[in-house]
Formats: C-alpha cells, sequence, structure tokens
C-alpha cells in the first residue's frame, strides 16, 4: 500500500483514530507531523510505519533484482518524475530523435507510466523507439514489479547482442543462466560492452513516485516553467531523490511570471547536490546539455558495472 495516497495494497486498516492534525501558531494543520509523516484515516501511525515498511521492502527486493538485470544487459535506466503537463514526453521525443543523430548505435528504449491510454507510448513508438505502457489504474505511481514486467517485453531487451532466446529461455523465469557471476539472487551477470538507454516515464505526480525504487541509476525530476517556481520546496521528497531537475519550457519565460534563480534556490533548499539544466524541448536549446548528461551518466553507470565486476572476479 501506498500510505501516501492508498492507492495499492489489500490491508484493511483497524480503526484508530490516533492522527490527528497539528495546528501551527496560525491554525493551519500539519498531518505529516507524526512518526509515518502521513495520516491514514483510521490506521495508527506504527501501522502505517509497518506497513509501508513491508510493502517497500518487497518493492526495494525487486528493484534490487532490476538494478542487476539492467546492470548484465549494459543498461542505465532513468526515472523521469514530474507533475501532469511538464512537458515529459515531449522531452524524451525530441531526446530520442537528437539521439539517433547523436549516437546511431545506441539503443533507446522507454517504459511509459500513465493511469489508462497509450496515448504517449503511441508518441514514443512513432519516433522508432521501441515503448511499453503501463497502465495503473488507479494507482498514482510505477512500481518495481512493473517495471520487470516491461522491461521484459521490450523489444530491445531481445536484441541479438544479448537475446536470451539464443540462450534457450525468455524472461518469464528466474534467471538461472550461468554467465559471469551469481549475485545469490539468480541472476547471473555478463557486464557485456552493449549499452542500452531506457527511460521510464513515471505517472505525473510529484508524490507518491519519490519514494518507490524502480531499480534506476538515477531520477531526474522535470518541471516547467508554466508551473510554480515553488514545486521544489512544496513537494520536497521528490526533489530530494532526484540527481536532477531539467526545467522545461524555458522559451514561454517572457510569457509567464517565474522567477528561474529562486526556483534553483529553493530545488538547492531541498537538495543542495542536486544537478539544475535548463532547456526547451520544443526548439531545442538547452539541448546539448541533456544530452552531454546523458553520456556521463551512462559512462558512470558503465564504469560502476565495470569495477562491480572485477569486485566480484
Amino acid at each position: 500500500m501506498c500510505v501516501v495516497c492508498g492507492c495499492s495494497g489489500t490491508d484493511t486498516p483497524t480503526i484508530e483514530l490516533q492522527n490527528q492534525g497539528v495546528a501551527d501558531a496560525r491554525g493551519d494543520l500539519h498531518f505529516g507531523a507524526g512518526a509515518a509523516r502521513v495520516s491514514v484515516p483510521g490506521m495508527s501511525q506504527a501501522r502505517a510505519i509497518k506497513l509501508e515498511t513491508d510493502i517497500l521492502g518487497e518493492n526495494n527486493r525487486i528493484a534490487a533484482s532490476n538494478r542487476h538485470h539492467f546492470a548484465a544487459h549494459g543498461t542505465t535506466a532513468l526515472n523521469l518524475v514530474s507533475s501532469p503537463g511538464s512537458g515529459k514526453t515531449t522531452l524524451l521525443c525530441a531526446t530520442i530523435t537528437a539521439l539517433r543523430k547523436r549516437r546511431p548505435e545506441l539503443h533507446v528504449a522507454v517504459i511509459e507510466g500513465d493511469q489508462q491510454t497509450s496515448f504517449d507510448a503511441d508518441r514514443i513508438r512513432a519516433t522508432g523507439a521501441p515503448a511499453v505502457q503501463v497502465n495503473t489504474g488507479k494507482g498514482c505511481h510505477l512500481d518495481a514489479p512493473m517495471v520487470a514486467q516491461a522491461y521484459a517485453s521490450l523489444h530491445q531487451h531481445a536484441s541479438p547482442a544479448h537475446s536470451h532466446a539464443a540462450e534457450g529461455h525468455d524472461h518469464d523465469h528466474d534467471h538461472g543462466h550461468t554467465h559471469g557471476h551469481d549475485h545469490g539472487d539468480g541472476h547471473h551477470h555478463h557486464h557485456d560492452a552493449v549499452h542500452n538507454l531506457l527511460f521510464i516515464e513515471n505517472v505525473g505526480n510529484l508524490v507518491c513516485p519519490a519514494m518507490w525504487d524502480l531499480g534506476e541509476a538515477a531520477k531526474v525530476a522535470i518541471l516547467s516553467v508554466t508551473e510554480g517556481e515553488d514545486k521544489p520546496l512544496k513537494y520536497p521528497d521528490m526533489f530530494a531523490a532526484s540527481q536532477l531537475m531539467v526545467l522545461n519550457k524555458i522559451d514561454l519565460l517572457p510569457h509567464v511570471q517565474f522567477n528561474v534563480q529562486r526556483c534553483i534556490e529553493l530545488a538547492r533548499r531541498v537538495n543542495p547536490t542536486i544537478e539544475i539544466l535548463q532547456l526547451s524541448a520544443t526548439t531545442g536549446q538547452g539541448m546539448d546539455a541533456w544530452l552531454n548528461w546523458l553520456d556521463h551518466t551512462m559512462h558512470d553507470v558503465a564504469e560502476s558495472a565495470a569495477a562491480h565486476t572485477h569486485t566480484h572476479a
């Protein structure tokens, strides 16, 4: 269960109306002041913590498996998070087109998350890149099992360079192949030289996706200048969890009231180490810096995987 919004899980809460908002000097109420940092009607703080620990623990176990799996296939996975309308899909389409010119050998694929429709996956497929749409129903975020299933079904995952079909098995199984080394989790890694880039476009939501590890190398928060510059302070968990903030739609700055410097200051107040890029996916302004960041991140992930291999040798 996502105790932030109750979007998943089957637990029936006991009737323990112990959660009360804490009033400050102005009379404003704070429901995240308890130990669980969230209030769920009828559920104690202790029960909320236990439930979150159990569910996130299982998610994190699968996320770790995803991370090993991505590394085994030379894949850098990035989790793109934002509120609805930030321009994530437009940015992805522009990025795929630019990467095709810049690094034609690179395999790029996308996992799209929404509650309903395949609109975004259709836009990605129109660029020529493989995409899998994951619709979450009432769910407000992607979780690690969703990503595991989606990744297994992507066309790139069965590319000849690292085909499992050639090894006589598919992905509807526990990975028991024996190339490379064993982590004791059923995965045996080869760390080949092939490198792939996987974008995971999460459901538009600046709250729940912050707490769910999908096995990604990094979270990238997309914020557009048509939103409030105070978003980093209003939704701090998301910006604290992100390695990079992309400030999108800067071509619209002459037409909106948005203080870029204040936005950057607030983001770094929440996360002093967060990297920040300003760009317009529509005009292409700033796209080179974004592509350079992707190159550096893929390089860092490959270096880490190589070091990991030497450690296990």
